[in-house]
């Protein structure tokens, strides 16, 4: 009859995030199980630090040699290249990949690499960009005297 096989982990793991609770993980979710991660770990915070999330650090901590973390876009990872980098380094110490399913990116070949480095320059330019607006829409509202300090939700206090 033979040695029964062992369930061996699958070699994807998948990263699904979203900045606010209001956002909805399920697509990326569905998408990561299509692409074949036998485990899909989720968070719902900003992606502009790797400061806590505690999924993504468990993923970083534990993840194995040959095996590979699958995103659906590169900006549900990190929004800049300096964290964008720090990911894929650690995950090469550890003898793992990065792979995006709606993206070309792979870490494990050149080309997947290079879109990788060119994408996130990207996502930090947007990034950016969005700062820029938000100063500029902030100036300008209280230029107009109309400008209210954004609460921070249940504390009562100001952002």
């Amino acid at each position: 009859m033979g040695t029964p096989k062992m369930n061996k982990p699958s070699p994807k793991i998948g990263y699904a995030r979203t900045s606010t609770v209001d956002q909805n993980l399920d697509a990326q979710i569905e998408a990561l199980t299509a692409a074949g991660c036998g485990m899909v770990r989720q968070e719902q915070r900003s992606g502009a630090t790797l400061e806590g999330r505690p999924e993504l650090k468990t993923i970083l901590d534990f993840i194995h040699p040959g095996e590979t973390l699958v995103v659906t876009r590169i900006d549900r990872l990190a929004r800049s290249v300096q964290d964008l980098q720090t990911i894929v380094a650690r995950l090469k110490e550890k003898g793992a990949h990065l792979a995006a399913t709606e993206q070309p990116v792979d870490t494990s070949t050149a080309a997947g690499k290079a879109f990788f480095d060119m994408l996130g320059v990207f996502a930090e330019f947007e990034t950016n960009l969005r700062r820029e607006r938000q100063a500029e829409g902030i100036k300008a509202a209280k230029r107009k005297g109309v400008y209210r300090k954004r609460r921070l939700e249940g504390t009562g206090l100001s952002a």
